[in-house]
C-alpha cells in the first residue's frame, strides 16, 4: 500500500483553517502533494468510501457542523514559465499556492492582468470554481488553461478557458462537475504590454495625484481600498461578500426604480442589470447589527463576521433573516456567495 508524506490526522479543528474562525472539526484531515497523492485518497480502499471535501484556503465556506468525512488539503506549488513572447507570458501555477502570494509575484515580473485581484484571500485552485473578481477584472480574464483530475474517472483532464463556462461568481466547478474535479494546476496567460483596468471610482481615487499608474501602484491602490472597506480576517472572522450582487433584467430594474428611484445598477454590455446586495442589505438596516458574536460589519452590510465565538449555525440564521428582509421589501432573491456546508 502507498504510504502518504503527511499523514492522515483525526478530529481536527477548522477553526483556524477557515477564515470564518467557526469551530468545527473534520473526523479526518490529509494533504496532497501531487495529483498521484490525491488519487490516492479516491483509489484506495480505506478512503474510496469516505466523505471528502477539497478545502483550500477556507476564505470561501461556512461550517454549520462537523465534516463527517475526509477534508483534503492541496499542497501543490510551482509558479512555471510555459512560454513568452514580446507581449505576454503563459504561466502555470499549482493549485496550493496563496493566489494573493501569485498577484504579487505577477506583478514583480511586471506582468498584467491579476493586479486588480490583489489581496484577495484563498488558493489559486479554488479562484477558477468562484471566478473570483473584483474592481472590474475576473479570473476568467486571464485564464488560459485549467488541470484537473476527475474523481470518477481518476484521470487529467484540461479545460480551455472558453469550456469552464465562466459567469458571474460561477463556473462549469460549481454546476456540470461539482464533487466531480479537483484544480490541480492553472495556466494564466498575462500581458507585459501595460493595460491597466482602472473604471472603478475607489481605484481612481486612490490613484489621483500620484502620476502615471504602475503594476505596484495598482496593487497598493486596491489593497489599501479592500483594507478600508473589508475586515482582515486574521482580526475578525469573515469570508468577505457574503451574497453575489443579484442580477435582474432592464425591465425588472425599471419597475423597481420606480419604487426605489435611489437604487444603483450596473449594466451588462450583453443585456441585463446588477444591482449591489451590500445597497439593499443596508437599506433593511442590517449595517452594524450584532446579535451575540454574529453580526454584519458595520462598515461593509454585504460582510458577514464573527466576533469571537459564534457558531455556523447563528451566521447562518442570520443570513437567512437578512434574505428574508431583502425579499420582503424589494422582491429580490439574494444567493449567497459563501459556501455553506
Amino acid at each position: 500500500m502507498k504510504t502518504m508524506t503527511t499523514p492522515v490526522q483525526e478530529n481536527v479543528s477548522l477553526k483556524n483553517r477557515t477564515t470564518f474562525q467557526v469551530d468545527a472539526k473534520a473526523r479526518f484531515w490529509g494533504e496532497f502533494s501531487s495529483p498521484e497523492d490525491l488519487m490516492f485518497y479516491y483509489r484506495d480502499e480505506t478512503w474510496r468510501t469516505v466523505p471528502k471535501l477539497i478545502l483550500g484556503g477556507g476564505s470561501n465556506v461556512l461550517f454549520v457542523k462537523d465534516f463527517p468525512g475526509l477534508v483534503l488539503h492541496p499542497a501543490i506549488r510551482g509558479i512555471d514559465l510555459v512560454e513568452e513572447d514580446p507581449e505576454s507570458v503563459s504561466v502555470t501555477v499549482g493549485g496550493g499556492e496563496n493566489w494573493d502570494d501569485f498577484a504579487a509575484h505577477a506583478v514583480s515580473m511586471g506582468w498584467h492582468g491579476v493586479e486588480n485581484l490583489s489581496w484577495i484571500p484563498g488558493f489559486v485552485g479554488t479562484g477558477p470554481v468562484q471566478n473570483i473578481g473584483a474592481y472590474g477584472a475576473e479570473i476568467k480574464d486571464v485564464v488560459e488553461q485549467v488541470e484537473y483530475w476527475s474523481t470518477t474517472d481518476f484521470g487529467r483532464h484540461l479545460l480551455a478557458n472558453q469550456d469552464c463556462r465562466f459567469a458571474y461568481r460561477d463556473s462549469i466547478f460549481k454546476q456540470g462537475l461539482k464533487n466531480e474535479a479537483v484544480i490541480t494546476r492553472v495556466r494564466f496567460r498575462l500581458s507585459k504590454v501595460p493595460r491597466f483596468n482602472l473604471a472603478y471610482a475607489d481605484l481612481k481615487q486612490e490613484l489621483a495625484g500620484k502620476g502615471p499608474p504602475t503594476l505596484a501602484a495598482v496593487r497598493d491602490a486596491v489593497i489599501a481600498v479592500r483594507k478600508r472597506k473589508l475586515p482582515d480576517p486574521a482580526e475578525v472572522g469573515n469570508a468577505g461578500s457574503f451574497f453575489k450582487n443579484p442580477e435582474v433584467s432592464e425591465d425588472m430594474l425599471e419597475i423597481l426604480r420606480r419604487r426605489h428611484p435611489s437604487m444603483p445598477s450596473y449594466r451588462f454590455a450583453a443585456g441585463g442589470c446588477k444591482i449591489p446586495a451590500g445597497w439593499l442589505v443596508e437599506r433593511c438596516g442590517w449595517k452594524g447589527f450584532r446579535q451575540g458574536d454574529a453580526g454584519v460589519h458595520p462598515r461593509h452590510a454585504l460582510v458577514l463576521v464573527n466576533y469571537g465565538s459564534a457558531t455556523g449555525e447563528e451566521i447562518q440564521d442570520l443570513a437567512g433573516r437578512i434574505e428574508a428582509s431583502v425579499l420582503d421589501r424589494f422582491g429580490i432573491e439574494l444567493s449567497p456567495e459563501v459556501t455553506i456546508l
